[in-house]
């Protein structure tokens, strides 16, 4: 009875039906907003208990579920069900060096996007499990604010971000050539190692060039995310296999359900297969 209402409500309105129907309008309410609990309850579970309501009301609308924001608000208050809070926007991690030379600065602050493939932006983060510093490297496509490559470290050598460089190249199929990689002044990401891969694949380096965390705002922002859904959700860590087992999950998550305002709140993969779909049909 609750779903024949609620397939009706928008053309004739809620108490019209029940005055038909053998059910009164508190009723339908308290047995619609049972059905609607559960609802919210497996869709907080399944975005790792990080979404607040709003979060949590685009996926329901997703699914076909006619449901106003404030009526998710109010039930998961009564619930008790809150989202993640972003803490502290940005930590520095990379050690600059001014005095080295250095690539130019071809993004400017101004990390915009308009295919796949046209500009990354890469940084890494620290983690502290019980036995010392854990490092995490991302390297992010702008486009769609997919991970394409990510790394795991106990040190901060060139190593591992290098190797979440590889990654991305490798999930790329190899064609990067012309791609802008844009970076803080970080050691790692200024060494001979890491701007002669770069180099090799046809990359063009890009360093933000006044050194503070707005020169890499889309990256740090994305980093913010990790932080806020997984470390500081999730700990304390034990080891940096857990960190890395935790971060290759919500990688995965992040690129297939993870719904992001900046792209009309859909997830990196599905924002990115739209347009190729789009470029196949222009």
């Amino acid at each position: 009875m609750v779903r024949l209402i609620e397939d009706h409500r928008e053309t004739y309105g809620v108490e019209p039906i029940c005055a038909v129907l053998p059910i009164a309008p508190a009723t339908y309410s308290a047995q619609r907003d049972d059905g609607l609990r559960a609802e919210i309850q497996r869709v907080f579970d399944a975005n790792f208990g990080v979404y607040g309501p709003r979060k949590v009301w685009r996926p329901l609308r997703r699914e076909g579920h006619t449901v106003a924001r404030c009526t998710v608000e109010r039930l998961m208050r009564a619930l008790g069900l809150s989202g993640a809070v972003r803490g502290r926007a940005w930590v520095t991690t990379t050690q600059s060096q001014p005095a080295l030379d250095r690539p130019r600065d071809l993004v400017d602050r101004q990390c915009v996007a308009t295919r796949p493939n046209q500009l990354w932006v890469s940084d890494f983060t620290y983690v502290a499990p019980w036995g010392g510093l854990v490092y995490v490297a991302f390297v992010i496509d702008v486009f769609a604010r997919r991970i394409v490559g990510w790394r795991v470290s106990s040190t901060m050598r060139t190593d591992f971000v290098l190797d979440a460089l590889e990654q991305a190249t490798c999930a790329r199929g190899g064609a990067v050539a012309g791609v802008v990689h844009h970076s803080d002044q970080g050691t790692q990401y200024l060494s001979m190692r890491y701007t002669d891969r770069l180099a090799d694949s046809g990359m063009a380096p890009s360093v933000g060039s006044r050194d503070d965390a707005y020169d890499n705002a889309l990256a740090e922002s994305v980093i913010g995310l990790f932080k806020t859904e997984v470390i500081r959700r999730q700990g304390p860590w034990r080891s940096l296999a857990a960190v890395e087992l935790a971060t290759l999950t919500w990688v995965d998550w992040f690129h297939t359900r993870r719904l992001l305002e900046p792209i009309g709140y859909v997830p990196p993969a599905e924002f990115e297969a739209r347009s190729y779909e789009q470029a196949a049909v222009a």
